[in-house]
């Protein structure tokens, strides 16, 4: 079976078709959620929170997300699997290159990176030597202690201007994918329509291409605090498979999220 690409996921941007994607750390819900017609997985380092028990992504490692991609390109045969870099994985060009090829050869189609127009010559460089690029901006969980917490991010026009700047320079230097936290709808929307790539939502409106959710997220099992941008599917619908035909259709119909999982 052929693998859901970059470039169709930039047709159903172009067709104004939304697309959804899922986290996933192992091969039975990776076989699940392949089932169910999701688009997308990423081995996220939100495993170190929810995999873990950490109270940051910040200790998850390339051989933590190595192992758990492997496990999930053994389960799935369809979705398009993203796999991140963590924490300080690619704080140099050379850095970069060897982890991501850790990741690639462990069943990822693309890696995905946290940051800025600092990250342009890597993104490059991964790009040139054949490694497909997912952006991230907004709130970027490796930046967490930075960012004195889990906070919104782009809510000042300074900001919101500077993170655009960057959105447009990391397409530009080759990335294939832009993934937007916690930001402010309005300013999601400027990004979606000022880039030709798809661009993924986690709490930032419905106006993005596509949405992005933690699985334990979208089952309500994640331990302590459940974002204001998620939504618990399973109770909804008391079936786990329910749930994820639920979360991709409301998806496709803009119904999810709404105003109250979003921020103005």
């Amino acid at each position: 079976m052929t693998r859901i690409t970059a470039a169709q996921l930039k047709q159903m941007k172009q067709q104004g078709d939304k697309f959804s994607c899922i986290t996933a750390y192992d091969a039975s819900f990776a076989a699940l959620f392949d089932q169910a017609g999701m688009h997308m997985l990423l081995i996220g380092d939100s495993m170190g929170m929810v995999l873990q028990g950490n109270d940051d992504t910040v200790a998850v490692t390339v051989e933590h997300v190595a192992y758990h991609t492997r496990s999930v390109a053994n389960g799935s045969d369809k979705a398009l699997i993203v796999a991140d870099m963590p924490f300080m994985s690619y704080a140099t060009t050379e850095q970069a290159y060897e982890n991501a090829a850790k990741l690639m050869q462990a069943g990822a189609q693309m890696v995905k990176v946290e940051g800025g127009d600092w990250l342009t010559p890597t993104i490059r460089g991964l790009v040139e030597r054949g490694i497909p690029v997912c952006g991230h901006l907004g709130l970027t969980p490796q930046s967490v202690h930075l960012f004195g917490g889990f906070k919104v991010q782009g809510r000042e026009p300074e900001q919101a201007d500077e993170m655009l700047k960057h959105a447009i320079e990391l397409e530009a230097a080759g990335v294939q994918l832009l993934v937007l936290e916690c930001i402010p709808t309005e300013l999601a929307k400027r990004i979606t329509n000022a880039l030709q790539i798809p661009v993924i939502g986690i709490g930032a409106g419905n106006v993005t291409d596509g949405q992005i959710l933690v699985m334990h997220d979208a089952f309500g099992i994640t331990k302590g605090h459940i974002p204001k941008f998620s939504k618990n599917f399973l109770s909804e619908t008391g079936d786990i498979r329910s749930a994820v035909s639920r979360y991709i259709e409301q998806v496709a119909s803009g119904e999810f999220p709404a105003a109250e999982h979003s921020f103005n």
